[in-house]
């Protein structure tokens, strides 16, 4: 089912998720949810929380982002914990279905290692790199009430301040259903 994304000035985008419990009988309804509600609003990555829900829960379906030589990489991480990060750091521009409308160069780490479960219950620990880790960062980041926008300078932070007043009173349109405050 596709579900209203939470668009940013929401609470709910800036509390720490909660992790998920072993046999969480809501998980396998949120889990399709996230990828249809994803689907549905031409996204890459989605977390629960960006749909009101505050659990550590994520998908990610890089293949649109990637090149013709990757391998193409989909996923499920369930109370993901990022274990290292590279010092090695790249810049791309990123945009997030919480915030329409706005895109900007991010700077993250260029490889991340992380733990965590997937949709079957089985436990990975993995490294990721290239537009796939850094969809997973940028969705990790949800998870812990942070937004691509506070990896920003504070001067450039400032200057998207109109544009981002605009979304938190549902000034923008969006392909995709939207919530304002929640």
């Amino acid at each position: 089912m596709i579900r209203p994304i939470v668009c940013y000035g929401a609470p709910v985008l800036r509390r720490k998720a909660e992790p998920v419990e072993v046999g969480d009988p809501d998980l396998p309804g949120l889990i399709a949810d996230l990828w249809d509600t994803m689907r549905g609003a031409d996204g890459v990555g989605l977390a629960a929380p960006q749909i009101g829900v505050s659990k550590q829960v994520f998908v990610v379906d890089a293949r649109p982002l990637q090149k013709p030589d990757e391998t193409p990489f989909q996923g499920v991480f369930i109370n993901p914990e990022i274990l290292w990060r590279s010092e090695e750091e790249f810049e791309y521009e990123e945009g997030c279905l919480s915030i329409p409308g706005i895109r900007e160069k991010v700077t993250r780490p260029a490889v991340v290692r992380l733990r965590y479960w997937d949709e079957t219950g089985q436990f990975h620990e993995a490294e990721f790199s290239g537009i796939v880790g850094r969809i997973i960062q940028h969705e990790y980041d949800h998870l812990n009430g942070k937004l691509f926008i506070d990896h920003l300078s504070p001067l450039r932070r400032q200057l998207l301040g109109s544009k981002l007043r605009k979304i938190q009173k549902g000034l923008v349109e969006t392909h995709y259903p939207v919530l304002y405050a929640i």
